[in-house]
């Protein structure tokens, strides 16, 4: 993450990972070194199951903290389009053509992306099929699994 990878998020998203970071370095920072400072008080560290354990957690909350660290530095918050193409942060409206079904995703960032609430990344493959079209176009998604047409029936 810290090649300087833009990483696009949404507005709440970058609060969540805002709050992750500060929760990470006032809390769990402070208690995982309490954990490390009560184990070695526990003798011998060669053979300190405790002290292993909270050596493998400080690794572990550092690593976030650096990773969250490089996605905010990196951050590029998500505008809303205003001219009614599909963009990153703003949902829509698909019907397959095939099968007539509808769907509705919001595109997100892929750090935030999350198929069961429907948050697709821009690097899905719909996401990519429809970003910068308009309600109203069809456009052909080509995915690993094959092409097939959606109409983009709202943006929003």
């Amino acid at each position: 993450m810290a090649n300087g990878k833009e990483v696009y998020l949404t507005e709440a998203g970058l609060k969540e990972l805002k709050e992750e970071l500060q929760y990470l370095k006032t809390e769990k920072r402070p208690e995982v070194i309490d954990l490390l400072r009560d184990a070695r008080g526990l003798g011998d560290l060669s053979e300190n199951a405790e002290y292993d354990a909270a050596r493998e957690a400080q690794r572990e909350v550092e690593g976030r903290i650096v990773q969250l660290e490089a996605m905010i530095e990196n951050a590029v918050v998500i505008e809303e389009s205003q001219n009614g193409e599909v963009s990153i942060g703003c949902s829509v409206k698909v019907k397959y053509v095939e099968d007539s079904e509808t769907d509705e995703y919001t595109i997100v960032g892929s750090q935030e992306a999350d198929p069961f609430a429907n948050k697709i990344s821009n690097e899905s493959p719909i996401a990519r099929a429809i970003l910068g079209h308009k309600k109203g176009e069809i456009v052909t998604v080509t995915s690993p699994n094959g092409n097939y047409n959606i109409e983009i029936i709202d943006v929003f």
